[in-house]
């Protein structure tokens, strides 16, 4: 009875509300009706329905006790609240019925569909989760997800969730060692905490993580939060230490001789070299197993320097490369080898015992200071052996000669011949040895003259060329090295301009230019030249005046080309600076005192120009390190007097890089998406940024902020310059949509691009690529082309005919000709006949 007297009261009030709702439009005949009402409104009128004759409604179908109409007078009524997560979409049919219950008219279709209202929470899956990241992973690598879910209509912002860290348990720094995706839910090292991670100092850390419907766009959002427990493990990418590995190993090969361990999965194991060598002996595989590929020969290298790396399946690096070092240990595999095959040594023979004679040297190839490479000397014979068979010594360890008494006499033996051992830990080898006995040096070299005399040059003599010979005689013993001379200048060269050589068979000496001349610093050059042997003199003889000469050199003035106070100017500069501002200042001067007028010469760019005065050179235009990073041009220095006198020297810029280019997106293949879409579908692009990065570039993607794109697109980032575009639903039409992208590149200040990509949903063939239909078109011409066929046909018909025309008409004439001519050679046959 309480429920019936209310139902009563409320269709009264319904009544008294609705007298007006012809006016709002919110009644009118019988008919097939949509209405859209938003959960959650409570009691409420919907619509009445009017007839013109007095009739009965009655609705039917779902109104699952919420949905009625009032049988008199048609008011479509709610009698409680909606509700989308229950039922989404209510389908009725309306009729009118007689007083005998008749169906006099309908049933029409009546639905009436219930828009969704944020009135449900985000909840995440879990209360709870539990993660491991592991030391110096990858900045921006996610190591787990949080997921959370909504109850209200996906296809609004009621159920789109963005993710956020609300606090970070502890946070000894800055900045987080944490961050997370808004969009996937994806936690990874933030780049401060893919260098600071480290399990000694905290290996467990607790975050809050948030979740915000609305997406994340007003302050009247839902949101729910959970904590995400983290373990912070060792890194397992550490590079290996230094390996040993023996020369010449006969092993067989491939041999494993080490292993790296990525904190990835699924990654791609690389070696790259520091140097290029024609034949790289390592190897790596899919396990991150290193391996020699070959025998290896210290004496050729000794050790190696390379790097292990990881790669993406798209070739972007996961770790940072990992230095190897392999050194090559030594096995003594090389004999002694002696330095000549004949070591000749000379003595007086009045040395005393104990005189060293000379050094016999020799090498071993194996690794220095190692017993394989320690050497030991020893004579085994002496020919010949007169006045005594063991006339030498040799030392052990250094290899040095020595004589043992003071017997040696030339007219016994004027040469000895030696053989010496020479043995390391394995190998012997035999060097030869002659010491020849020669007569002491007690006469000095005495010149021929004692005054050559002046001689005149240009400054621009080449070097090398010969200005003087000159000759002294020594009459000790011939060819020894007591009357071998040597010949310096003793005074008046401290530059050391001039050299003198001399010639073994004659003892000339031939004076040469050493270093260029120069008017402007020496005009005179006043030389005193001796004369030596390379033997010592015996007691009690000195060298005098006679070993000594003179000699004058006069330089004369060559009109020369201005001189740079450096071979090469360099400047590094950025890429941004101003024009007009200073780049270098280029400085010389003209060794006879002229002026200097400066160009400039390659500037192909015209950036550049030139004070021909100060040499000061500033940018003329804007610098681009994109078109070249190293620039080049040429520094022209003249005489004002005589331009043809001039100097050139390389000026190099270096241009360092400011961000000063957006990121593009590659455009090389059309994106699409085969129809009808299934789901879960995916296109992969790309972007790049020709500014210069220190490691690889970092491109951030997003969305454009209009509500179609967010309803019906979602970006997610694969690494530094991929992303995948997908769509959020399946309900796309055959066509070509236009969905801005917003790309952003890592640079200081950071650089912004917003892109229309064009992502084409298309019918696809069995290659899945897209494919267009093609129209039949009528194949009749229209009568305008018909009329112009015709035309052209009958030109060229035209053509035919009057070419067959002429050329009769021309075979014709020809005929005639030759009857006439053949006509009168016939006359004149005949008269001469006669």
């Amino acid at each position: 009875m309480f429920k019936l007297c209310g139902l009563q009261f409320l269709l009264v009030i319904q009544w008294a509300m609705c007298q007006n709702l012809w006016d709002l439009n919110l009644a009118g005949p019988l008919k097939d009706m949509n209405f859209s009402i938003p959960e959650g409104a409570g009691v409420r009128p919907i619509y009445q329905f009017i007839s013109e004759t007095p009739v009965i409604f009655r609705a039917t179908g779902e109104k699952d006790g919420i949905i009625d109409i009032v049988p008199k007078t048609g008011m479509l009524y709610l009698n409680g609240s909606l509700d989308w997560e229950t039922k989404a979409v209510h389908r009725l049919q309306v009729e009118c019925l007689d007083e005998n219950g008749s169906v006099v008219k309908g049933p029409y279709a009546v639905t009436i569909y219930v828009e969704d209202i944020n009135d449900n929470p985000p909840k995440f899956d879990q209360t709870t989760y539990t993660g491991v990241v592991r030391q110096n992973s990858r900045a921006g690598k996610p190591f787990m997800y949080v997921h959370a879910t909504d109850q209200d209509d996906p296809t609004t912002p009621h159920a789109q969730l963005t993710y956020s860290i609300l606090h970070h348990f502890p946070n000894p720094y800055s900045e987080m060692l944490f961050q997370i995706d808004s969009t996937t839910g994806a936690i990874s090292p933030s780049r401060k905490g893919s260098y600071y991670l480290d399990p000694q100092k905290q290996d467990t850390f607790t975050l809050v993580v948030a979740v915000k419907d609305m997406a994340g766009m007003t302050i009247n959002a839902f949101t729910s939060s959970a904590d995400v427990i983290i373990n912070v493990k060792e890194s397992l990418w550490k590079a290996p230490p230094t390996i040993y590995i023996q020369e010449n190993s006969t092993e067989t090969h491939p041999v494993n001789i080490s292993q790296v361990h990525s904190n990835e999965a699924d990654v791609i194991y690389e070696l790259f070299e520091k140097e290029t060598l024609a034949r790289f002996p390592f190897s790596i595989d899919r396990n991150g197993v290193i391996y020699v590929t070959e025998p290896l020969d210290r004496e050729k290298k000794d050790s190696y320097l390379f790097f292990a790396v990881t790669k993406d399946s798209v070739g972007e690096l996961v770790d940072k490369p990992l230095k190897i070092q392999v050194i090559v240990k030594d096995i003594n595999d090389n004999p002694p080898v002696c330095e000549n095959a004949l070591t000749v040594f000379e003595v007086q023979e009045n040395e005393g015992g104990g005189s060293t004679i000379g050094t016999l040297h020799a090498t071993d190839m194996d690794e220095k200071d190692t017993l394989n490479s320690r050497l030991k000397f020893s004579i085994e014979s002496q020919v010949p052996a007169v006045p005594a068979s063991n006339m030498f010594i040799v030392q052990q360890d250094t290899g040095t000669l020595q004589l043992r008494s003071s017997s040696l006499n030339k007219q016994i033996a004027a040469n000895y011949s030696l053989k010496v051992m020479v043995t390391d830990a394995d190998f012997q080898t035999i060097c030869e040895v002659q010491v020849h006995v020669i007569d002491i040096n007690d006469q000095i070299p005495i010149f021929e003259k004692s005054d050559y005399h002046n001689v005149t040059v240009a400054e621009s003599i080449p070097v090398g060329t010969v200005i003087l010979e000159i000759q002294a005689t020594d009459t000790d013993e011939p060819a020894t090295g007591s009357s071998y001379i040597i010949y310096q200048v003793e005074e008046g060269d401290p530059n050391h301009k001039f050299i003198i050589e001399t010639d073994p068979e004659t003892n000339r000496g031939f004076v040469k230019i050493n270093k260029a001349l120069d008017f402007e610093t020496d005009k005179v050059h006043n030389l005193v030249i001796n004369a030596t042997n390379p033997e010592p003199l015996v007691s009690g003889v000195q060298y005098n005046a006679s070993s000594r000469t003179l000699f004058k050199v006069f330089v004369t003035n060559v009109d020369e080309p201005p001189i740079f106070q450096q071979p090469v100017y360099t400047a590094n500069v950025s890429e941004d600076i101003p024009v007009n501002t200073l780049v270098v200042k280029a400085e010389s001067y003209d060794p006879e005192g002229d002026t200097v007028r400066y160009s400039l010469e390659g500037d192909v760019k015209k950036w550049l120009k030139i004070d021909s005065t100060t040499g000061n050179i500033y940018t003329a235009s804007a610098l681009d390190r994109e078109y070249k990073e190293l620039y080049k041009v040429d520094i022209v220095a003249s005489e004002t007097n005589n331009a043809a006198q001039r100097s050139k020297i390389p000026l190099v810029l270096h241009l360092k890089d400011v961000n000063d280019n957006p990121p593009q997106l590659v455009t090389d293949y059309p994106t699409f998406f085969c129809y009808p879409l299934r789901g879960g579908e995916k296109a992969l692009i790309q972007a790049t940024d020709v500014d210069e990065h220190v490691y690889l570039p970092r491109i951030t993607f997003s969305l454009g902020d209009d509500m179609d794109t967010k309803k019906n697109w979602e970006i997610s980032k694969v690494n530094g310059t991929y992303a995948h575009l997908s769509p959020k639903h399946s309900n796309f039409e055959e066509k070509v949509y236009i969905v801005p992208v917003i790309i952003n590149d890592n640079g200081k200040p950071s650089l912004e691009n917003k892109v229309n990509l064009e992502v084409n949903v298309c019918q696809c063939s069995s290659e899945n690529s897209c494919y267009i239909k093609l129209e039949n078109e009528n194949s009749k011409p229209s009568v305008g082309q018909a009329v112009g066929i015709l035309l052209g046909v009958l030109l060229v018909i035209g053509a035919i005919i009057g070419g067959v025309f002429f050329h009769m008409k021309y075979k014709q004439k020809n005929e005639k000709k030759s009857q006439q001519k053949d006509a009168k050679d016939q006359t004149e046959c005949e008269e001469l006949n006669k």
